[in-house]
């Protein structure tokens, strides 16, 4: 005979919890302190602890008192005379003396505790306002609603740097959640291209068995040499900004010869002209992330250039504390807003250049999130002439400053 299911106990926040399970025992330090079914809140916590100091206070007081004064007074009453033969007034015994303390240290006693509890409920309601404040936009947050923000004012004690300090955190993650939303639906774009090219070059196939088989094997790897790049440039952007790379030292000068000397091909074709310049300037980074950066913007200076006739310059050189790339190229002229918008992911500086090289709309973007792995910074401006200067500036390696 099987023994029956065990029912599943409704617990008291409506949740369905197996009766009888050991994991569903409340763990000390995640939950709060409960005696008997009551919970202790922080600010019943607080309260008893002001009361409890205050008592112990009183009670030292009232123990100096009778330590330090009652300890001297005679035990057995004495009569002094007040001369002439006269008695004197009766010097009460320390009996008579504790007779009359005990009572009256037993009033001041309550009081004390009265006026503690009551008090340090008021006191704690009030040192604790800030933090329900606190409280309540991480319930907001929890929920979804990032643009709420505490902007708590007052005194600049540590709730406020707390509060100051969430502020600043929900801004930073809303600007990141808007980044990724955005990113994504681009993403998205982006992939269904190539995707929707492809079912149509296949649809097609299907329907025309006469179709030229060579022509549209040629346009189906063209289109799917595409989807590749794209989604490894997506893998290398999300690389970057996990910042899951191991740190050497890098001399940015031999991967702008590298770059050079890999992209010479394409230049040669484009008929672009590609100089490398400068001294040996040696950063601590990943040798394949930041190859890929040098790589990527030469790649941007050489496509988005003067055909048959254009120029690249790239330099290296120690500035104070850093190691700054320069990537340099003639061509058409840039507006500073459009500039401004390059590193966004899928954002291109002029029409989709078509070809094999054309790209993803994700170089700029890369070399930025590269440079923001390596603590670095990045800088883009138009050229007098046309074209676009590319200023990179890495922290340089101890012991190479210029």
């Amino acid at each position: 005979m099987s023994a029956a299911p065990r029912r599943p106990a409704r617990s008291r926040t409506g949740r369905l919890s197996s009766v009888g399970d050991a994991g569903d025992a409340p763990s000390g330090g995640a939950q709060q302190r409960q005696i008997g079914g009551f919970r202790l809140s922080v600010r019943l916590k607080l309260t008893l602890s002001y009361a409890g100091f205050l008592m112990v206070a009183g009670v030292l007081l009232l123990a100096v008192v009778w330590v330090f004064l009652l300890r001297y007074v005679p035990e057995n009453p004495q009569f002094v005379s007040a001369g002439g033969g006269r008695p004197g007034p009766n010097v009460p015994s320390r009996s008579d003396l504790q007779e009359a303390f005990v009572p009256k240290a037993t009033l001041v006693l309550a009081f004390l505790l009265m006026f503690g509890l009551v008090g340090g409920w008021l006191l704690a309601g009030r040192m604790l306002a800030p933090l329900a404040r606190i409280t309540d936009a991480t319930r907001l947050a929890g929920r979804g609603s990032l643009a709420h923000r505490i902007r708590m004012d007052g005194p600049r004690d540590e709730f406020r740097e707390l509060a100051d300090a969430f502020d600043t955190m929900l801004g930073q993650v809303e600007a990141q959640v808007a980044e990724q939303q955005r990113f994504a639906a681009n993403a998205s774009h982006e992939l269904r291209t190539p995707l929707a090219v492809t079912q149509t070059l296949l649809e097609v196939a299907r329907n025309d068995p006469d179709h030229d088989q060579r022509e549209l094997v040629e346009r189906l790897t063209v289109v799917n040499g595409r989807a590749i790049d794209l989604t490894e440039a997506l893998l290398l952007l999300s690389r970057a900004d996990r910042r899951s790379f191991a740190r050497g030292p890098v001399d940015l000068s031999l991967l702008a010869e590298e770059a050079a000397e890999t992209l010479l091909p394409l230049a040669e074709r484009r008929g672009v002209g590609i100089g490398t310049t400068g001294d040996p300037a040696t950063t601590i980074g990943s040798d394949a992330l930041l190859l890929q950066m040098t790589t990527n913007l030469v790649h941007n200076a050489v496509v988005h250039n003067l055909p048959g006739g254009g120029s690249v310059w790239v330099a290296t050189a120690v500035r104070g504390h850093d190691a700054v790339l320069t990537v340099e190229n003639t061509g058409s002229a840039l507006a500073p807003h459009l500039v401004a918008t390059l590193v966004e992911p899928f954002q291109r500086g002029s029409a989709r250049i078509r070809g094999d090289h054309s790209g993803v709309g994700l170089g700029l973007a890369i070399v930025r999130s590269i440079v923001d792995a390596h603590d670095g910074t990045l800088h883009l401006e138009p050229r007098a002439g046309g074209g676009l200067r590319v200023t990179v500036h890495l922290p340089v390696a101890a012991g190479t400053n210029g």
